[in-house]
């Protein structure tokens, strides 16, 4: 998995996660709608909007908004991932390599995030990463007969420093989604005099 600016070309692709999550009814925060007002005002300033690619096959599978605050070291983000790419690793590879710029390269200090307090999915990736509940706002919303509530939370650069787990050394030319190509049961290794 790699981060890269948006192109004009991924609009199309981002606008069909948001067409394939509303006809398999997935309706969660929003979806990936949230984003597509972002999609189309491209960055400004310390804000920006980055996508989420394979290193295999250089396919987008989501995004990434980002909202900085240099002044306070502060900085929030927003993730959508496609439908058919969900429950691969894919937001969990992209939020950690998100925070490790953001807080050994930038600066910054603190991440601060609101999840969807029925999205459990999103809750226990967050609490895998270090991040902890710093509160439940009132600011509830009423949809389809369901009451839904964000929950904040919140990680910051020193327990991020602390937590990370050593992930061994990187293969750059691997995504971590990279696999062999299976070999049937007949398959032996050439040798040299072969």
């Amino acid at each position: 998995m790699r981060l890269r600016e948006i192109r004009p070309a991924d609009h199309r692709v981002l606008a069909g996660f948001d067409r394939d999550a509303a006809r398999s009814h997935d309706l969660r925060v929003g979806g990936y709608r949230h984003w597509a007002a972002h999609r189309l005002a491209g960055d400004s300033g310390h804000d920006f909007h980055l996508a989420i690619e394979t290193r295999h096959s250089r396919t987008v599978v989501g995004s990434l908004w980002i909202q900085a605050d240099p002044a306070t070291r502060r900085f929030s983000y927003g993730i959508g991932i496609g439908p058919q790419h969900r429950r691969c690793g894919y937001a969990a590879d992209a939020v950690s390599a998100l925070l490790a710029v953001m807080f050994e390269q930038r600066g910054y200090r603190e991440c601060v995030v609101s999840v969807n307090g029925s999205n459990f999915a999103s809750l226990a990736l967050h609490g895998e990463l270090g991040f902890r509940e710093e509160g439940r706002p009132r600011d509830t919303e009423l949809r389809h007969g369901e009451v839904r509530y964000p929950v904040l939370m919140g990680l910051t650069a020193a327990r991020f420093a602390t937590h990370q787990p050593d992930r061994g050394p990187l293969r750059p030319e691997r995504g971590r989604h990279w696999r062999t190509p299976r070999r049937g049961r007949h398959w032996a290794p050439r040798t040299a005099a072969s």
